[in-house]
């Protein structure tokens, strides 16, 4: 998109069907207040993808070199900003989060925020968690990966907690090649909790 700089706005409708003027129009006149999120990263350049290098068929051959880091997870592996990253997406109000608490039983890992609406209409704001595995992990893994996300209503210049509840085997275990199975390591896990993949993180952290 080399002509980004030179428009105020983008707005992305993917396929939205028979109605799909009605429903733009409805956002570009503010009748609706937007809160999608992006499904995916947008690179800068083709060749920022991570699969530039190999995304063709030799002799019918097609190999997967980026292995796990797709997406966001290669743009933070190699700190090469996109374009637009996973999970942004703008909204005619702004939101703040704050307050990150983080705790885990035997079984499940639970995260609170605190999502202010900080301008004058009612918006949708999608929290996003993301968990980073320990510093001390024995194998290659992507940064942090997003483990579980929760879009919420708040009003104007309202407050609302929001909570979100992964399985903690989920949110903790990588599958070990060597071993043919799903393994967690011992270790310090990070939890970070904003907007986008790029965005600002609240971060909070457990043990195992």
């Amino acid at each position: 998109m080399p002509w980004i700089d030179q428009v105020p706005a983008v707005v992305q409708g993917w396929f939205n069907g028979m109605e799909s003027g009605n429903a733009i129009a409805d956002v570009l006149f503010g009748d609706v207040n937007p809160s999608g999120k992006l499904s995916l990263s947008f690179p800068r350049r083709l060749e920022d993808n991570p699969a530039f290098l190999t995304f063709r068929s030799n002799k019918g051959e097609v190999v997967y070199g980026e292995d796990v880091f797709v997406g966001y997870r290669y743009y933070d592996k190699v700190g090469r900003p996109p374009l637009f990253a996973f999970g942004h997406g703008l909204s005619y109000t702004s939101f703040g989060l704050q307050n990150l608490a983080v705790s885990i039983t035997q079984t499940t890992l639970v995260a609170t925020v605190d999502v202010t609406n900080q301008g004058d209409i009612p918006g949708k704001e999608v929290v996003q968690l993301y968990v980073s595995p320990p510093e001390t992990s024995e194998v290659e893994r992507p940064k942090k990966e997003l483990k579980g996300f929760r879009k919420v209503l708040v009003q104007p210049h309202a407050t609302e907690t929001v909570s979100i509840e992964v399985p903690l085997r989920y949110a903790s275990s990588y599958f070990d090649a060597e071993r043919h199975q799903w393994s967690v390591e011992k270790g310090e896990y990070m939890v970070l909790v904003g907007n986008s993949s790029a965005s600002p993180l609240l971060s909070a952290s457990y043990e195992l």
